[in-house]
């Protein structure tokens, strides 16, 4: 059984995951980089170690180091968070090589869902509904060209390997085709060191709506409704709201229950998210399984009422899942806006400083996940997320009302920030009716 839980991660989702622990009586361990010595979640972790200098190589992404903390401290096991190592298949590898528990899903899993051509493969085998395009990679520019004339213009091209936006490149018009696959497998070659690119059909006016899903060692996987997180900047979410305006009862129900069955393809253990693209008329594919805790997983736990961390801790145990999918019950309605230490005046150019005030929004159905504090020093080596501000609410008005409400309270002097941003957004007519989609952003910030 785990008693002790090393944190490969830093920020927010760090200081999550040791709380986690503390409600479930298990020691934590944090590590940190030179540049994360004050960070909150070191102060609050039972024991922290320092595992390399600012740079993301030298430390949270030094596989050896960590496990070396995870040892030397007696921990036994580790949870990735998100980002940094979370879906990296080798270093999950490692941990159950040196008999550390990987709370995630199992290293072959994150192999299969992280190569992008092979999960497409894997859900067609499925009988899970695919954007139209290749069934696998594309080697060369003849083989592209056949699966244009199947799909037509626009279109993309992807890494197989890629993430984060990533060895993509847009496709208008047959002109432009081979500049494009040249050079998206180039940058997938330099970023991921794969070459290997797929296409698929570019839909436009589209939704992105994905499910969360949790599956135990046992055969058990349900899933704990949707969330949309249409609200997108160049393809990083903003805003993320649960459940979905966009989709009818019956929509979501069947939605979910392939969302399940795309997991079990995949032969899928602990938490994932199954992504999805929802078009205007109601036509969905899936998009990616992403193999770790999502960010926007505390709007999911604020509507169903369920620790996603803490289930994920259970799971690794190897323990069955509490709650069966008929006894999942969606409340009410959430809503998480990020907050990040960034210039929107200068293109969101990322900001650094010190925290000068802090004045953190509470109160019923109010919660910030973050790990700033007045007095402390934002490094600017890493995301510029700071905090997360999640609401709840009974209907989706009355959370809206309180997100903006708790925007309105929400101060961070001394460093800059997109709080007003997200209070343009919420008072927006677009997100008061629910009438954005994935473009909504991207043509509001070019006016």
């Amino acid at each position: 059984m785990i008693k002790k839980v090393l944190i490969a991660n830093r920020g927010e989702i760090a200081v999550r995951i040791i709380r986690a622990c503390k409600e479930l009586g298990l020691a934590s361990v944090a590590v940190y980089s030179t540049a994360d010595k004050d960070s909150f979640h070191v102060m609050l972790a039972d024991e922290a170690v320092c595992i390399g200098s600012a740079d993301s190589r030298d430390s949270y992404l030094n596989m050896q180091n960590i496990i070396a903390a995870a040892v030397n401290t007696g921990a036994d096991a580790i949870h990735p968070g998100f980002g940094f190592l979370a879906e990296n298949a080798s270093f999950a590898r490692m941990c159950a090589d040196c008999n550390l528990k990987w709370i995630g899903p199992t290293p072959e899993a994150i192999a299969l869902l992280g190569d992008k051509a092979v999960a497409k493969q894997t859900m067609v085998d499925a009988g899970v509904p695919t954007i139209p395009g290749s069934v696998g990679t594309v080697s060369t520019l003849e083989d592209a060209k056949k699966i244009v004339e199947e799909i037509g213009y626009p279109l993309l091209i992807k890494a197989a390997a890629g993430g984060g936006g990533r060895g993509i490149r847009k496709v208008e018009k047959e002109a432009d085709l081979q500049n494009a696959f040249e050079q998206a497998k180039l940058e997938a070659k330099m970023f991921f060191d794969d070459d290997g690119v797929y296409i698929e059909k570019f839909l436009t006016n589209t939704y992105h709506i994905e499910f969360q899903i949790l599956a135990d060692e046992h055969g058990n996987t349900i899933h704990l409704g949707e969330r949309d997180c249409s609200m997108q900047r160049r393809n990083q979410k903003v805003l993320e709201e649960a459940p979905s305006s966009k989709l009818s009862p019956i929509q979501c129900d069947i939605m979910g229950k392939i969302a399940v069955a795309a997991a079990k393809a995949a032969k899928y253990t602990n938490a994932g998210t199954v992504e999805f693209l929802l078009d205007k008329d109601g036509n969905f594919y899936f998009m990616e399984m992403n193999t770790r805790i999502q960010v926007e997983h505390p709007i999911t736990e604020e509507v169903s009422g369920i620790d996603i961390v803490a289930e994920q801790i259970a799971i690794a145990n190897g323990e069955k899942l509490r709650h069966k999918q008929e006894d999942i019950e969606i409340k009410g309605w959430a809503i998480e806006c990020r907050i990040n230490a960034e210039n929107p005046e200068k293109d969101f150019m990322p900001t650094g400083g010190q925290v000068d005030y802090l004045h953190v929004p509470n109160g019923f159905g109010v919660r910030f996940d973050s790990h700033i504090y007045q007095g402390y020093k934002l490094p600017m080596n890493y995301d510029s997320m700071i905090g997360k501000l999640i609401v709840w609410g009974e209907t989706r008005e009355k959370a809206t009302r309180k997100m903006r409400a708790a925007l309105d309270e929400l101060i961070i002097a001394g460093v800059g920030n997109n709080i007003e941003f997200q209070m343009d957004l919420i008072d927006s007519e677009a997100f008061r009716g629910g009438k954005y989609d994935t473009n909504y952003l991207n043509e509001k910030c070019k006016s």
